[in-house]
């Protein structure tokens, strides 16, 4: 029984960890949806979207994103590609430096979650640590365009990520 009770406790200590972060920056956020990020086939991320009570994705609102990442991938590799997304779908911001104090490599099973502040900054968490603090005029919108804009890589995941 106190093998059964310490199992559970440590659950309930470890488990939220991934969460924690999102819930204490994003009080009333609930889960609107998730998906599964592919490139060539291949699952790179599953992606969660919260919005204020699990309501309808707002630009205008702010929401949290959770990446849970199921292949290893390279800090130059997160940053390179978090570059040229945002020039590609809005032209290029002088954030790289902040970009890679905010990105470290993933392994198989990380976590990073990012929670909007507003239009011009986004608080940035890996593995339930904060990395820090993105902010920008309107990179909100820059930056969270790459999951959520009109215009992703894969239009069908964007759409069922954000509840659509």
């Amino acid at each position: 029984m106190q093998r059964w009770r310490i199992s559970c406790l440590l659950l309930t200590i470890v488990l939220p960890g991934r969460l924690w972060a999102l819930e204490a920056a994003l009080p009333g956020a609930e889960l609107r949806s998730e998906a599964v990020f592919r490139y060539w086939g291949l699952p790179i991320y599953e992606a969660q979207l919260y919005t204020m009570g699990g309501g309808p994705f707002d630009w205008n609102e702010d929401f949290g994103l959770r990446l849970r990442y199921l292949r290893n991938l390279s800090q130059d590799n997160l940053v390179d590609a978090t570059m040229q997304e945002m020039e590609r779908l809005g032209g290029a911001l002088p954030v790289r430096e902040r970009i890679e104090d905010c990105f470290l490599g993933v392994s198989q099973g990380d976590t990073y979650v990012a929670v909007t502040d507003g239009p011009s900054s986004i608080r940035f968490w890996r593995n339930g640590e904060q990395t820090c603090t993105l902010s920008y005029p309107q990179i909100t919108y820059r930056f969270m365009s790459i999951f959520l804009g009109d215009n992703t890589r894969s239009r069908a995941f964007t759409r069922v990520l954000r509840g659509e």
